[in-house]
């Protein structure tokens, strides 16, 4: 494992993006909005705390904090609409510390309400324009009807009846998808600190020890690496069949203590400057119990299909029927999505509601429906990542597996085969 001190060395080759990142970044938008016939793009970011998978389209643009509102007329630069005077603070503060900028103090508003973006539309000679919106359409799972406050939204349609607006979140998305090669650098960094997380969490759990000190020990490490992960999901147990936030982190009770024949079943969230990883986790304390390890087989073998199928030229729902044939033919359960996008993450597998047949106690819950797949006739191209998390249940026993892919010319780059796999809790019992 990587020590803090070779951690605190690795840390002074973190990648960063040129003016030749962000000059593509707006041309591609610039050549959008001529293509699709758009005067302006109007970009709502969620706030940088939102949750371990933020819709920040505004730092596509910004390359700055998330949370800000950005309008982008054809034939100018973008402007960014802060949420408060703190964020143009940041920037003076950046500017002093000679980090390079993309948006420059006069293309800055300090804020971001209905009136501060109707005064921007009026200035810029918009109010009868075609602009396109990103933040309208649904952003599954969290935002099943788009991420734009409802009244904010309201007051622009009744502030200009002439404007045109058209949702474009799906469509930027698709062209925000494919990486550049300084991009991918970024995600590599994402992806090793990821795969220090879970070996930190693989060193200290044991039986005898808390959940807690689990959970601090891989955050820390992507700590140590100058980043600050998002909250991972973490749950254990002998056959722990959830999926969230520690039930510790969001109500006032004890964790558990880990015990011989638990399962450490996590969710870990890696992100470099915008750039998210996904790393799925499952850690044996002693010996893993037989329906786990038919589990895994068949996660594994989820996972190589998807490795084999993820080529350029060919859709993402293609894709996702090449790794179901996998779960299909065994006589388990699928516990969720096995394949989904990331930077940005707006396409997801589909996969049967079979949670509800076989969780003992589900019957006194909603019903769950089928879910399909989002966006499966998008075309992979090179430079598309993916979480690739295939998941099983035999019994109640539950393995995840998988982390992060890039769609390669043509073979796929799989940058976290560490965690396609169980792992063996190597702490030492206390």
């Amino acid at each position: 494992m990587d020590t803090e001190g070779n951690a605190n060395e690795d840390n002074a080759a973190v990648p960063s993006y040129s003016s030749a990142e962000r000059d593509r970044r707006w041309n591609l938008a610039r050549e959008f909005m001529q293509r699709e016939g758009l005067d302006a793009l109007l970009v709502h970011g969620e706030h940088e705390d939102a949750g371990p998978a933020p819709f920040a389209y505004d730092t596509w643009f910004t390359n700055a904090r998330a949370g800000t509102t950005i309008v982008f007329p054809r034939d100018g630069d973008p402007l960014s609409l802060l949420p408060m005077e703190m964020f143009w603070r940041d920037y003076l503060e950046c500017e002093r510390r000679g980090d390079p900028l993309w948006i420059a103090p006069e293309n800055i508003r300090a804020a971001r309400d209905s009136a501060a973006i109707a005064d921007t539309l009026i200035e810029l000679g918009l109010s009868a324009a075609t602009i396109g919106v990103l933040g309208l359409e649904p952003a599954a799972p969290w935002h099943p009807e788009g991420i734009l406050p409802y009244q904010q939204w309201n007051y622009i349609l009744t502030r200009f009846p002439d404007a045109t607006f058209t949702p474009v979140t799906q469509t930027m998305s698709r062209l925000m998808l494919p990486l550049s090669a300084e991009e991918i650098a970024v995600v590599r960094r994402a992806a090793s600190i990821g795969d220090a997380m879970v070996t930190a969490m693989v060193a200290t759990a044991a039986a005898g020890v808390s959940e807690c000190e689990v959970y601090a020990a891989g955050m820390a490490a992507g700590y140590v690496r100058c980043t600050t992960p998002a909250a991972m999901h973490l749950y254990s147990g002998p056959d722990p069949l959830a999926r969230a936030l520690p039930p510790w982190s969001y109500r006032p009770q004890a964790p558990r203590i880990l015990r011989d024949g638990d399962v450490v079943s996590a969710e870990v969230f890696a992100n470099v400057g915008g750039r998210h990883t996904q790393h799925q986790v499952t850690i044996t304390i002693g010996d893993p119990h037989p329906d786990l390890l038919r589990a895994a087989e068949v996660a594994r073998a989820t996972y190589d299909a998807g490795l084999q199928a993820l080529r350029p030229g060919r859709t993402f729902g293609s894709v996702v029927d090449a790794m179901r044939t996998v779960p299909e033919a065994a006589h388990g359960w699928e516990f969720g999505p096995s394949l989904h996008s990331l930077n940005p993450a707006f396409v997801l597998s589909g996969f049967p509601a079979d949670a509800t047949k076989h969780i003992p106690g589900a019957d006194v819950y909603p019903p769950e429906p089928d879910h399909p797949t989002i966006g499966a006739d998008m075309m992979l191209e090179p430079g598309m990542t993916f979480a690739m998390e295939p998941n099983y249940v035999f019994g109640r026993h539950l393995a995840y597996l998988g982390g992060t892919v890039i769609v390669g010319d043509p073979a796929p780059l799989e940058l976290n085969p560490y965690t396609a796999q169980i792992l063996r809790a190597e702490g030492t019992s206390k």
